[in-house]
């Protein structure tokens, strides 16, 4: 059994909020590269070098990638190993949330109560936690900022299983083209095929977590996130709706085993601001 302290997760969480932050992924940077140079539409083509302008600017560690810093999202994959001492995990989770928010002058966007008061928590918590017990003596750690302008956008559907392919495309297809601008386009986009009603929403928020050109290792999935990310640029939205021919940078999709009645899809859309960073403690 291994000991890891609960304030080693604390400093990693911390130090990865800030990273993600305030530096877009190599990937994402070298898509926008290639989506700039390839664009027809001037003015998309024109906001694409804004976009990798501002991303180079937030890398100098002065002015975070975008002012909705976001919902402080976690996943961790703890050894079954990892004896964690010195405190829980959620509570150090949520001060590493506290200190990133607080010490990299990162906007403060969460409210206590959904509906009613709507107050501040003033620290960005708590945090989204999403945990997998897995084999080892490891804890991977990866973080992910997610403003709502995309979050706001993403859509989840139970559809019957006759719908098949066809259904799942006509879904996370129109789902784009009744988002159109409003999520900061271009998006990438995560899809979840399967599992539960829950299950398929995260599917699709840790999608958004492969490398963009990384196709899952199924040749036929692999054939959809092809076919979708075509069909979702020939709508013509393009960055910022400005129209032209790259809507979406990447369609990363994942699925899970489901109930013979179901054909559960999520799509969680993310905006050209693809923010995360991991580490393994």
């Amino acid at each position: 059994m291994r000991e890891i302290s609960a304030r080693m997760v604390t400093e990693a969480v911390a130090r990865l909020f800030v990273e993600a932050a305030y530096n877009l992924p190599a990937d994402m940077i070298r898509t926008l590269e290639d989506a700039a140079a390839v664009e027809s539409s001037a003015p998309a083509a024109v906001v694409l070098r804004d976009i990798l302008e501002n991303a180079m600017t937030a890398s100098e560690g002065v002015h975070p990638l975008c002012q909705d810093c976001g919902m402080a999202v976690v996943f961790i994959d703890l050894g079954q190993e990892v004896m964690l001492i010195g405190g829980g995990l959620a509570e150090a989770v949520d001060e590493g949330v506290r200190r990133a928010y607080s010490e990299g002058y990162l906007r403060c966007s969460i409210v206590a109560d959904p509906l009613y008061d709507r107050r501040n928590t003033g620290d960005n918590t708590p945090a989204k936690l999403h945990v997998r017990i897995v084999p080892g003596d490891r804890v991977a750690i990866t973080v992910a900022p997610k403003g709502f302008g995309s979050e706001n956008m993403s859509a989840i559907a139970m559809l019957a299983p006759a719908a098949g392919v066809e259904g799942v495309v006509d879904f996370v297809v129109g789902a784009v083209d009744r988002a159109g601008a409003n999520p900061c386009p271009p998006v990438v986009l995560g899809v979840g095929i399967g599992s539960d009603f829950e299950g398929v929403a995260e599917l699709a928020k840790r999608a958004l977590l492969r490398p963009i050109g990384e196709r899952n290792p199924h040749p036929a999935y692999a054939d959809l996130e092809r076919r979708l990310l075509e069909e979702v640029n020939d709508l013509g939205i393009g960055a910022a709706g400005y129209g032209g021919g790259v809507t979406a940078l990447g369609v990363n999709v994942e699925y899970a085993p489901t109930h013979i009645a179901g054909l559960p899809v999520a799509v969680n859309f993310c905006c050209h601001s693809n923010r995360h960073a991991c580490c393994t403690l």
